[in-house]
């Protein structure tokens, strides 16, 4: 692309968003105005794509990390041959539009992940990045390189102030990614004004320190981006930062490089005023220059030729490893069949009734299973690994600089860096990826839990250490109202089973589950396996309830625990002398899916229901009905032995008992 030909690209980046935001009547048009000329030599020089394969598994991935500028994206994908017409780009923030107010992942062509909540979308970036390199050592070969692709990021002021932006960074330049290339927006504006009110440190020493290479450019001098991105390809052994110094809402003569111009339209003068500035009819909306759409339309054949180019290296290695082809094809396939696959050949640990272990060391028996039969399975923990029971590094191999192939990622004290990673690494391709730590830090996932739940993506998350048992940790480590929360994000299904037998059918319906994520939710303490009166309770947890002991009669009483107390119900159960029914809940969301007449046979409405969870009580009368009772923990807890605690709070047996003897 020559600089003539980029100038009228990015002068239609800019007619496209100043209108879409202005039409919208709401928007953020100063980014997209501010960075045209990045954008315009990504998608058309610097990337490699091809918009009529958007899956094609060794393209480019551009990550927009700063999301409210997503006008730049969507006038990106519709100069460049994707499938969005300008008829969308008119839609923009309407309701039912490919042009949602931020990128969102399945929702339009051409965008790699959802973006918006700063900070996430580099995260991702590193995930991505992660996972060509993986890919790259299983399938690569000395004659042919069938996985060799960058990720670009562009990211803001904003996403570099997030700490998930430097968790994700830190752990990137700690791994070496060498094809992780992020483009630092510089325009020093946010929301309330210039940076310089929040924000002073020295952005490329911080990322020198994490051990990137950095450099710096002029947004508009293009001969200058070119050449700091080749200095970034240069840098093979670190990921790179380029900063690049813009003016926001570049065009707009009286916003432009103010706050004004960020989170707002233009406004019908300035936006007049601006058409003008930049040599545009101001009565011509939506205009884009004859010279970029002729670009572009040319530009297709080269994009197809470097696409050809690779189908033609990937059938000269499909024929050199038949073996390896196979392997990519199954990786490379829907993720429930490719589960679907592995489960034929994993064998899953088996436990009889009476035995007892802790279900965090169950799960880590069945994670070296998995291990062994699902090459596609990554993951790690936030330095947790042998309290999570998560390591597998004699199956997997240790992810590092040194051994790109490992698929046990350590990942540090970075609970927030490692969702937004996980994410990236489901998001790429070819991976099955799981996260873990302790419940009480699934706080510090959240966002990446809601926008994997947001994305559908088939991530596990493992928490263990699960309630007040785990005792002399005190407070601070014993979680009561996380189960709750983690239970409102809508589309992420929650596992806490209360053996060992449950632990395993619960891993296998996580795995198996492709269109969200799933966690399980473990203990620290040993719970024995109990006897299930329901035969086929394996194939009834999918439905997130059954019965585990029944009353000879008309069950009087219900009482529907979860986790280990299950067995603290079973006990109960024995105390007292009236028809109790016991009900396992693994999953209350999967339960609160059936149809009214299902969930009426597994707790009938006329017996007194009771909920039993060692957690705040909320949301658990939509189980038990408005006149039912929950037996739950609505305090924070202490510290001292579990068994002490639970008698202190009065969470035991015996209290539960008198609660349901009359």
């Amino acid at each position: 692309m020559d600089n003539k030909t980029l100038e009228q690209v990015a002068l239609s980046i800019r007619s496209l968003a100043m209108d879409g935001v202005e039409t919208a009547k709401s928007g953020h048009p100063g980014l997209p105005m501010g960075t045209a000329e990045l954008g315009a030599l990504l998608y058309g020089e610097l990337m490699s794509y091809y918009p009529k394969d958007p899956h094609w598994a060794n393209r480019d991935r551009f990550v927009l990390s700063a999301g409210h500028g997503s006008m730049l994206l969507y006038a990106l994908l519709h100069l460049s041959g994707f499938d969005l017409p300008l008829g969308e780009l008119q839609r923009f923030r309407r309701v039912g539009s490919r042009t949602p107010g931020h990128p969102e992942y399945g929702h339009t062509v051409g965008v790699e992940t959802t973006t918006g909540p700063l900070g996430q979308g580099v995260g991702n970036a590193v995930g991505f990045a992660l996972a060509e390199r993986m890919l790259a050592a299983r399938f690569n070969t000395a004659e042919h390189r069938v996985v060799d692709h960058y990720t670009y990021v562009l990211a803001s002021d904003g996403d570099i102030m997030e700490g998930v932006a430097s968790e994700a960074s830190s752990l990137a330049g700690h791994l070496k990614l060498g094809k992780l290339i992020v483009f630092y927006d510089h325009n020093k504006i946010s929301i309330d004004g210039s940076t310089e009110i929040a924000f002073s440190e020295d952005v490329a020493a911080r990322y020198r320190a994490y051990g990137w290479h950095t450099t710096a450019a002029d947004m508009y001098d293009p001969d200058a981006l070119r050449r700091a991105t080749e200095e970034a390809k240069n840098a093979s052994d670190r990921p790179s930062l380029i900063s690049v110094s813009s003016v926001i809402g570049k065009g707009a003569p009286n916003k432009a490089g103010t706050a004004g111009v960020h989170g707002a339209p233009l406004g019908a003068d300035e936006r007049a005023a601006a058409k003008r500035a930049l040599g545009l009819a101001e009565d011509q909306e939506f205009w884009v220059a004859p010279e970029a759409r002729e670009f572009f339309n040319e530009y297709q054949s080269q994009l197809r030729q470097a696409y050809d180019g690779w189908q033609q290296t990937f059938d000269a290695w499909s024929k050199a490893n038949p073996e390896l082809r196979e392997a990519w094809d199954a990786a490379h396939q829907d993720p429930g069949a490719v589960v679907e696959r592995a489960l034929e050949r994993i064998k899953l640990p088996e436990f009889e009734l009476g035995e007892s272990a802790a279900t965090r060391s169950v799960g880590g028996a069945v994670i070296k299973e998995i291990a062994k039969g699902l090459p596609e399975f990554v993951g790690g923990s936030a330095d947790l690994a042998a309290s999570n029971s998560t390591g597998f590094a004699e199956q997997g191999g240790e992810q590092s600089a040194a051994n790109p192939a490992g698929r046990m990622i350590h990942y540090g004290i970075r609970e927030h860096g490692m969702g937004a990673v996980t994410n990236g690494l489901a998001l790429h391709g070819g991976l099955r990826p799981f996260a873990a730590t302790f419940l009480i830090f699934s706080d510090y996932m959240r966002p990446s839990v809601r926008l994997a739940a947001l994305m559908k993506l088939p991530v596990t998350y493992v928490w263990t250490h699960d309630s007040i048992f785990i005792g002399e940790d005190g407070p601070t480590h014993q979680p009561v109202e996380q189960l709750a929360a983690l239970r409102a994000i809508p589309n992420l299904v929650v596992f806490r089973p209360g053996d060992a037998q449950e632990t395993v059918a619960a891993w296998r319906l996580a795995l198996l589950r492709t269109d969200g994520p799933c966690a399980l939710v473990l203990t620290r303490q040993k719970l024995a396996v109990y006897a299930k009166h329901d035969a086929n309770w394996r194939d009834a947890m999918a439905s997130g309830a059954y019965v585990v002991r029944d009353s000879e009669g008309p069950a009087e009483v219900v009482l529907v625990a979860t986790g280990s107390e299950v067995g603290l119900a079973l006990a109960a159960a024995e105390q007292v002398d009236r028809p109790v029914r016991v009900v396992s809940m693994p999953s209350r969301e999967l339960f609160l899916t059936l149809p009214q007449p299902q969930r009426d046979a597994i707790v009938p409405p006329e017996a007194m229901a009771v909920a039993v969870e060692a957690g705040v009580p909320q949301g658990w009368h939509e189980v038990v009905g408005a006149d039912g009772k929950v037996f739950g923990i609505d305090r924070f807890g202490e510290s001292g032995p579990g068994s002490e605690v639970a008698e202190h709070l009065g969470f035991t047996p015996e209290r539960l008992a008198a609660l349901i003897s009359t």
